[in-house]
């Protein structure tokens, strides 16, 4: 499992942030501390947990600093809109924290170095490109119903990160709203994204079905958790859920909407 969830977490720290940083009004050096340091966060995925690890996560924590600033700027000025792209910001600095800690071989917080293994790949995808995606969607749709989603998204992400502290209940309950409010970004980008590229249109298309999918997975994960019923192992949740969101929800969901902007 590994192996697959190191792949995993390089997609977002490559690609998907990156990507998603294009679609974000902020200066240059921004992307360029986050390039540099995601290289070496990249890096230390496949060195051995100590010194060397550490020094090379580090830079990449450190390129999270800047963007959860801006993060809590932004959500100064509370608009769903903003909630949302702000939330994305800040996402990246769990990722960040839980990487040191775990390259370090620190069970931080009592959580075992699996599950802070997996926190780094989660809050690319479930935290960042999630909360980024519903803001976009809420900028480009509009309306009563696209301001709740763009809501919905990150305070079930914020409250999915809350259950690691309280309870799995907590994290099942979290996991409940981020699904319905991506569930409802979903819907609305089928229903009200007019896009005349093709090929943009399929890339938005196949992010929005996939989250079918691959929120049922999260959903009975988190229910098998609080309640002991039978659930995936993590390592099929990486292989599924995992899998799916990296390609399937974050990739081409960035993509899409990098070649979109690029179109308008």
């Amino acid at each position: 499992m590994t192996a697959l969830v190191n792949v995993i977490v390089m997609i977002g720290m490559l690609l998907v942030v990156p990507l998603g940083l294009r679609l974000i009004d902020l200066p240059g050096v921004y992307r360029h501390m986050w390039l540099a340091g995601a290289v070496a966060g990249a890096i230390s995925l496949w060195l051995p947990r100590g010194g060397a690890a550490v020094a090379l996560a580090t830079p990449y924590a450190l390129a999270t600093l800047p963007l959860a600033a801006e993060g809590l700027r932004r959500m100064v000025r509370l608009t769903p809109v903003n909630a949302a792209v702000g939330t994305a910001l800040g996402m990246p600095l769990v990722a960040g924290t839980a990487l040191v800690a775990e390259r370090g071989g620190a069970e931080l917080f009592g959580f075992s170095l699996e599950i802070l293994s997996l926190t780094v790949a989660h809050f690319h995808f479930a935290g960042f490109a999630a909360a980024l995606v519903a803001g976009l969607m809420c900028q480009a749709v509009r309306g009563r119903l696209a301001a709740v989603a763009a809501l919905s998204v990150p305070a079930g992400t914020l409250l999915v990160l809350a259950g690691y502290f309280t309870s799995e209940w907590v994290e099942f309950a979290g996991a409940v709203v981020l699904t319905a409010g991506m569930w409802l970004v979903g819907w609305l980008i089928w229903r009200d994204m007019r896009v005349d590229d093709r090929v943009v249109r399929t890339l938005l298309l196949v992010s929005a079905g996939v989250l079918v999918a691959t929120m049922v997975l999260a959903l009975s994960w988190a229910l098998g958790e609080a309640s002991g019923l039978p659930h995936l192992s993590l390592g099929w949740m990486a292989a599924t859920h995992g899998v799916g969101n990296a390609f399937g929800f974050g990739l081409c969901g960035m993509l899409g909407w990098r070649l979109l902007r690029e179109a308008l």
